[in-house]
């Protein structure tokens, strides 16, 4: 495919159909994501290809615990989890969590309910002994070091993209860091960064919406002009 149509049809695919992805086909989107930047050039991202179905399941039942507490707070008209926000209206929404999971009990569910049956599930993992977090030592959440593992995670999407899948990254299972460290071996100089489900999509996505470049980008200052293309 051309680079920008498949910049601008990657979008969150979460409905995958039963058709497996081979091992070859896999392969072939790890080796063509590996080129991401990473800072120094140390690709600090490791990645486990998660297969056994028991295994499976325990990710999903990890998921789970979060994917209801966001569903709750994202109905008090909430961001979940943003680092600034009121923090009371948002325990005060998560609260609605477990009716939340009781009702989704009842009904077919979506990727989070059936999280184990995507074709591919992807953990990614990030080297805190090679990411140069320039934030390390701030007063405040910040994300710096995310730069040198997302990328990664994001061209995954896009070789996707170009076999003909689809897929999503996820960093719900984030919530639940320590349960995943167990499950998977992984040792302490690690953090969980994502999950990455990628299948054959039941339908792909053509027609993306965005906001204008005008909308998120000004010239010289925060409070500046909106940058715009050249007139004429």
């Amino acid at each position: 495919m051309e680079l920008t149509e498949v910049l601008r049809t990657t979008g969150a695919v979460r409905d995958f159909t039963d058709e497996p992805v081979t091992d070859e086909t896999l392969y072939r989107i790890m080796s063509a994501a590996r080129f991401a930047p990473s800072g120094g050039n140390r690709q600090g991202w490791r990645v486990i290809v998660v297969q056994d179905p028991a295994t499976r399941v325990a990710l999903r039942d990890l998921y789970l615990s979060g994917w209801y507490e966001y569903l709750a707070i994202s109905a008090a008209g909430l961001v979940p989890w943003a680092p600034v926000t009121d923090r009371a209206a948002e325990q005060a929404a998560a609260a609605g969590a477990d009716e939340l999971r009781r009702q989704a009990a009842a009904g077919p569910g979506g990727l989070a309910e059936h999280l184990e049956e995507a074709p591919v599930l992807l953990l990614v993992l990030g080297d805190l002994r090679v990411l140069a977090a320039v934030d390390r030592d701030g007063d405040r959440y910040t994300f710096a070091g995310g730069a040198s593992v997302y990328p990664f995670a994001h061209n995954v999407l896009l070789a996707a993209r170009d076999e003909g899948l689809g897929g999503v990254m996820t960093t719900m299972v984030v919530r639940r860091e320590h349960d995943v460290r167990a499950l998977f071996g992984i040792p302490p100089e690690l953090a969980v960064a994502a999950v990455i489900a990628l299948g054959h999509p039941r339908r792909q996505p053509k027609r993306l919406t965005r906001r204008p470049v005008e909308e998120f980008t000004t010239v010289d200052r925060y409070d500046g002009p909106p940058f715009h293309p050249p007139a004429g």
